[in-house]
């Protein structure tokens, strides 16, 4: 006869396996996560929904004593509540065996001595939060598991101790029917219900452990008088760090000597280490597998990446989406309507149910409080929220609060910039052409000889395909001089070498040039640069440089398309490069030469023409336009400005992200909206047959024991479907 479980709802008991620290920090703010706005210095409680308060900061998300406590009250209460079933149900076994061994007035007696420890007990935190509930009248689910139990028990302790001043209509057979086992065992399925609440949080946290974990407790700092280990809360900014094979690197840094092959997948996803050398950055708690290499401290402690990951990811599963606003609007209705259908079928059974009638009332009304817990209600979106935006991290998809995540789904329109989002964004040789005697190689090493003197952006990527060639030191150039905005010279091996346009070529005198003009024509349709080269007055190539297109762009655009998104391409770049990018993937909507205030501008308009817009970018002059779309979406491997006005960042920097993310989205937005129909439809189906509306037709009336086991799996139902999230193909 009872009380589904109570899972928690939109201010749920139960917390976060996660909720509160090991030892709680008494100067640490914490925060209630179903109740926007509550906070406090220190652990207590939720004034509004009676909920323990969890820290705000990431660091104790791998805390379990919550869920260790309520396995331990749900272990006690079923050792109790399976000898009470037995003994209040023994009438129903043939024979009634257990009124042979128990008499029926000790039996009476003897279900007190279970019921209470169970009820005024181990369930003691559940009426705690009900009063709480009514008395600053944020109603939720435990009103009703507390208005519903709470009627049960006491009734059934005065019908005990003082059955005498009830009427003949309660009698059932010449007996005051007890409703002990009902009370008892629906506090028991709350237990359970908050149990395996708390195992699926802790579940959708474990991810977000798992990174923690691999942050090593110690670092190997390089000090005059030797290598000190040190606990990783002393490492400062600027500190050189030793990291040897196998070990994980201790912080954000740069490599200042030696080199690693480090496995970078806890951020990327990829698998395959990546090659560390000489001014490359690190990641802290990235593993470094081979080779041994010293690194300077760029940041330490809540400033890196793996901090900045775990701190968006936690606030993010905090936050709340907009649909879960009208979820929380609708149980803030739901449970005034639900206490008067209570009190409406009370008064029914009670004036026109046949005898017992008041017996009759009281267990239908009962019933009716303990089906309708919106707990189901309240689970649905938080629950899938929390499992789609862990379930991003793991990929690589960071999103920055559940409002992105719910509008990511609405998308139709995807803004990208060029460099750096759909190209590498650092020029790269893609192309040479040697004139006769000389080859590839040569022109590349007599350039890049030169170009090493030059602080032009094109001389680094001529300089480092000079690397690609050949790992040998470039010969020494002399006499090198350099004209703005033409090209550079300087003696080489005994031979002048030119670099620059065709324009800086002529000028110098350098002769056979017409070959040069005309493969100049063809090697910029490529949309780059091109650098020819002479050699003693006489033309000897051409080398291409652009940015090229990243590997996995082309088949993250198919993604977006077959996502039935559109595509804008808006770069400052000029248009032969614009257009040579955007007819490669197949980008119809493509703007060049354009401002930050023109991006800004055109993301608004296509905002204003009733277009959801996301806007991929990476850099300082993305964040206004970032910041102007429906959603913006920054690149991991840009800056700081790009992240911070983003609501998504992609770790990797990875195009193919975008896609992720959308359809991470959609899958969590229609995860959300079957959860809701589960809650609504169980709700609307089970008050009236908890009512008794079908007792007339059918005699069928619903015992609070089987509402609750059925409110048990409603919510079972919610989350276990919101948990097939964490295996969901994005």
């Amino acid at each position: 006869k009872f009380l589904a479980p109570a899972k928690s709802c939109c201010c749920s008991g139960s917390g976060s396996a996660n909720s509160a620290p090991r030892k709680a920090d008494p100067n640490a703010r914490y925060i209630c996560p179903m109740c926007p706005g509550v906070s406090s210095i220190g652990p207590s409680d939720c004034p509004k929904c009676g909920m323990a308060l969890e820290p705000e900061e990431a660091g104790a998300i791998d805390d379990d004593s919550e869920l260790i406590d309520m396995t331990r009250r749900f272990v006690v209460s079923l050792v109790l509540v399976v000898p009470l079933f037995i003994i209040s149900m023994g009438s129903m076994i043939p024979g009634n065996p257990i009124a042979r061994i128990i008499p029926q007035n000790v039996a009476r007696w003897l279900e007190l001595v279970l019921a209470t420890p169970v009820v005024a007990g181990l369930g003691l935190t559940f009426f705690k939060r009900a009063w709480r509930s009514i008395a600053t009248f944020n109603l939720n689910m435990f009103t009703l598991i507390g208005i519903g139990t709470g009627a049960a028990f006491i009734y059934s302790v005065v019908a005990l101790v003082s059955p005498g001043i009830f009427p003949d209509s309660f009698r059932h057979h010449g007996e005051l029917p007890l409703y002990f086992e009902s009370a008892a065992v629906i506090i028991a399925l709350v237990m359970l219900g908050q149990v395996l609440e708390l195992r699926a949080r802790k579940r959708t946290g474990a991810a977000m452990r798992e990174l923690m974990n691999l942050a090593p407790m110690t670092a190997l700092i390089v000090r005059p008088d030797g290598d000190h280990e040190v606990p990783l809360a002393e490492v400062a900014v600027g500190d050189i760090l030793r990291v040897r094979p196998g070990t994980s690197v201790p912080t954000d840094g740069l490599v200042t000597e030696g080199h690693g092959s480090v496995d970078e997948s806890m951020i990327s996803g990829e698998p395959v280490p990546v090659e560390k050398n000489v001014g490359d950055a690190v990641t802290g708690a990235t593993i470094n597998h081979s080779g041994a290499f010293l690194m300077q401290a760029t940041k330490v402690g809540d400033e890196t990446v793996l901090s900045q990951i775990l701190k968006l990811v936690t606030d993010a599963q905090r936050s709340r989406a907009p649909i879960q606003r009208l979820a929380d609007s609708v149980a803030g209705y739901f449970v005034p309507v639900v206490v008067s259908v209570a009190i409406i079928a009370f008064l029914v059974w009670a004036f026109f149910g046949p005898e017992p009638r008041l017996a009759f009332a009281l267990v239908n009304a009962v019933a009716v409080l303990i089906i309708a817990c919106p707990c189901a209600l309240g689970l649905a979106t938080p629950m899938s929220i929390t499992v789609g935006i862990g379930r991003g991290a793991t990929e690589g998809v960071l999103i920055r609060d559940a409002e992105a995540l719910e509008t990511l789904a609405r998308v139709n329109t995807i803004v990208v910039d060029k460099t750096g989002t759909l190209t590498e964004g650092r020029p790269s040789v893609t192309a040479t052409h040697a004139e006769p005697p000389y080859s590839d190689a040569e022109i590349i090493m007599l350039a890049a000889a030169v170009e090493q003197n030059s602080e032009h952006p094109l001389a680094a990527a001529i300089v480092r395909a000079a690397k690609d060639y050949s790992n040998t030191p470039l010969p020494e150039a002399a006499a090198f001089v350099a004209a703005p905005g033409g090209g550079v010279t300087a003696i080489v091996k005994g031979h002048q070498v030119h670099v620059g346009s065709i324009h800086y070529l002529t000028e110098s005198n350098v002769v056979e040039l017409e070959s040069l003009t005309s493969n100049t024509a063809n090697l910029l349709t490529s949309g780059g640069s091109v650098a020819a080269v002479a050699i003693d007055n006489k033309a000897a190539g051409l080398i291409s440089i652009t940015d090229p297109i990243k590997a996995t762009t082309a088949e993250a655009v198919n993604s977006l398309h077959a996502l039935g998104l559109k595509i804008h391409m808006l770069t400052g770049d000029n248009q032969a490069a614009a257009s040579h990018v955007a007819t490669t993937l197949g980008i119809n909507n493509v703007m060049a030469n354009v401002s930050p205030e023109e991006k800004y501008n055109q993301v608004q308009s296509l905002c204003n023409a009733g277009h959801v817009v996301a806007m991929a970018g990476d850099g300082i002059n993305d964040a206004p336009a970032l910041a102007a779309a429906h959603v913006g979406i920054a690149m991991g491997t840009g800056t700081d400005a790009a992240m911070a006005s983003a609501g998504v960042t992609l770790v990797k920097g990875d195009l193919r992200g975008i896609a992720k993310a959308c359809t991470l989205s959609r899958a969590t937005m229609r995860n959300i909206r079957q959860n809701l129909f589960f809650a609504f439809v169980y709700n609307s189906l089970g008050i009236p047959i908890a009512a008794g509306i079908l007792y007339p037709f059918t005699g069928w009336l619903l015992n609070p024991m089987i509402a609750a086991a059925a409110m048990s799996l409603s919510s079972v139902s919610v989350i276990s479907n919101a948990l097939r999230l964490r295996r969901a193909r994005i």
